[in-house]
């Protein structure tokens, strides 16, 4: 017997912009490494013209819904007509999101709670959407994937989310993030990029979840601890009350040591985490941590918080401080770059951790949780609740 999977994929976003990131870029993976099965058929709906995904049916809408309200109107409203009109079985919701009006089995993917955690930082209407979203999908989601046990953890705690329907499912390692081969290459791109020969990089959006302002301040007292000759290279697009970030530099006399970059495309993103010597990431919070993964792939040394997910995801390889401490992240800042025995380790044990993530597992984990829903046990009931 052949099952139809239909997954909601309108979060997709191939434009090489700030939009092909995070999200988007787990959902391009994911349906990448979906395995064709002889009793597993995909139906994918999505709205981006650029994607290509050979083993599935595409549906692409004509509307904008890169747009969140357009979104919402697609996954409320016409979602249910399509799903029934393409005969799904299962649907897949990959962000946060289910129709509240619903005849069959579905599956939603959960990245974090920030817009609980951090609520400021979101747009109110986007806040109250997902947090509607993510309480109806505790409620009534036959399964709930999380990417983290962090993440996990929050659905428990904060929408009361049944642990027996959630799934911890984790992100896998990017192929194209590993060490530099070719050193000539390297170095002739970064003549002609002028990327500083000293660098500490930062991969993130500049908002104060990403706790930058305490990265500036550690930074500054680590170069005057250790006379550092390093450059801070912070790489993403400005976020939300950003203006403190500036006045910290100023406050601290950074304005000739930080250089800001913007936004980078996923493609060039390797280069980049080759060029530094140490990556750092202090980041409050985060549902999995993809830039530390990145890093330990390119084989480059990483410090980052010990907060949320970010433990899972670098394990003993890299330097873990409280997010709060800066005295901390200065001093393990200066260790990760001056000691050469610690280097060489964090590099080594970096390559092993970032192994462990595959989107390969990821995608079979997937598949094998649609057979779960779709063909129970006996005795067993998956319905939603």
């Amino acid at each position: 017997m052949t099952f139809h999977i239909g997954l909601n994929a309108h979060l997709l976003n191939l434009s090489g912009t700030y939009r092909s990131a995070g999200i988007s870029w787990y959902i391009y993976h994911l349906l990448q490494h979906l395995e064709p099965a002889p009793d597993l058929q995909y139906t994918i709906f999505l709205s981006d013209p650029r994607a290509q995904v050979s083993h599935s049916a595409l549906v692409r809408s004509r509307l904008p819904t890169h747009k969140p309200i357009v979104r919402i109107f697609w996954e409320q409203l016409l979602q249910p007509i399509e799903l029934q009109r393409a005969q799904v079985n299962l649907l897949h919701a990959l962000a946060f999101a289910g129709p509240l009006a619903m005849s069959i089995p579905w599956i939603v993917t959960i990245y974090d709670l920030s817009f609980m955690r951090y609520p400021d930082s979101f747009h109110p209407l986007n806040r109250l959407y997902l947090t509607w979203a993510v309480r109806h999908a505790a409620r009534y989601a036959n399964y709930l994937i999380a990417i983290s046990e962090s993440t996990k953890r929050d659905l428990i705690e904060l929408v009361g989310a049944p642990p027996e329907r959630i799934r911890v499912i984790y992100c896998g390692k990017d192929s194209a993030f590993a060490p530099a081969t070719d050193p000539a290459a390297l170095a002739a791109w970064r003549a002609m990029r002028q990327v500083p020969e000293r660098m500490i990089l930062f991969v993130g959006t500049i908002e104060p979840r990403k706790n930058i302002v305490r990265l500036l301040r550690a930074f500054a007292r680590a170069k005057r601890a250790a006379r550092l000759p390093h450059t801070l290279v912070l790489i993403g697009a400005r976020g939300w009350k950003y203006a403190e970030v500036d006045q910290t530099i100023a406050q601290e006399n950074l304005a000739s040591d930080v250089m800001f970059v913007g936004y980078v495309p996923q493609a060039e993103l390797p280069r980049w985490y080759q060029a530094a010597e140490l990556f750092v990431y202090p980041s409050l919070y985060e549902g999995f941590g993809m830039p530390p993964l990145d890093a330990m792939a390119a084989g480059t040394p990483v410090v980052t918080s010990n907060a949320a997910a970010l433990p899972e995801v670098v394990g003993a390889a890299a330097l873990q401080v409280p997010p709060a401490d800066e005295a901390a992240l200065s001093e393990a800042i200066v260790r990760a770059l001056t000691d050469k025995a610690l280097r060489a380790e964090m590099i080594a044990r970096g390559l092993e951790q970032a192994a462990r993530f595959s989107w390969t597992r990821a995608a079979r984990e997937t598949t094998a949780l649609y057979r779960a829903v779709l063909t129970p046990r006996q005795g067993e009931s998956n319905a939603a609740r």
